[in-house]
């Protein structure tokens, strides 16, 4: 992916503030919800980082606003390797499941059908665009001078994600994250589009759901 972030910071004192502000957003703020400390639905919270973050983005003239939707024409390649790979982690969690709780292999959808469907059709839009947009789109502009390369910006993205799930309480959202987190990582940094990384986000989401590991990543704040 082109850098089209900021200029890079001289002062010290930006830097430092930078820091304290990256450490703050994607360190205290998931211990802070997860020990109980903020108050707040998960989704409205989300939402509303989100907001902040787009925000952020539209009034930065150095931010390439493009790659907020585009990515679709131009990389039929990957979304045929994406494709591929969905296929992959739908096999692997099912596998799982099997593994870990069998009578829950596609509980979900056979159980509760509506509400299934209408999670399926939630949770690309109020959960995965407004994750890529935080931790890929806006992390990658904003902190990539302090975070000096394209590979230490994306494992900082790939760790600070993982590291959000802390908020389910349990280490299988956490470990699943962590390949998952670099392989949006990876397709946002090779096309340029938050909207790719954003697809296969919501492919995996979607899958996790489907297949009975829902409730690993489901808190019902």
């Amino acid at each position: 992916m082109t850098n089209k972030g900021s200029p890079p910071h001289g002062d010290t004192a930006a830097n430092n503030f930078l820091w304290l502000e990256f450490l703050s957003l994607f360190g205290l703020v998931p211990v802070a919800y997860a020990t109980g400390i903020i108050p707040l639905p998960r989704i409205p919270l989300l939402l509303a980082i989100f907001l902040g973050c787009l925000g952020y983005l539209l009034k930065n003239k150095h931010y390439d606003k493009t790659e907020l939707l585009n990515g679709i024409s131009g990389n039929r390649q990957e979304i045929r390797a994406m494709l591929l790979r969905a296929c992959l982690v739908a096999l692997g969690a099912g596998l799982l499941v099997m593994a870990m709780e069998p009578a829950q292999l596609f509980g979900f959808p056979r159980q509760k059908p509506l509400l299934w469907l209408a999670v399926m059709i939630l949770y690309p839009l109020v959960s995965a665009y407004p994750q890529e947009l935080i931790y890929r789109a806006f992390l990658f502009h904003r902190y990539r001078p302090i975070l000096k390369s394209e590979t230490a910006t994306m494992w900082a993205s790939i760790l600070a994600f993982a590291f959000l799930h802390i908020i389910f309480g349990n280490w299988l959202a956490v470990a699943l994250t962590i390949p998952a987190g670099y392989l949006f990582a990876r397709v946002y940094v090779k096309t340029g589009s938050l909207l790719m990384a954003s697809i296969e986000h919501a492919l995996y989401g979607c899958i996790i759901f489907t297949v009975g590991l829902g409730k690993y990543f489901y808190s019902p704040s």
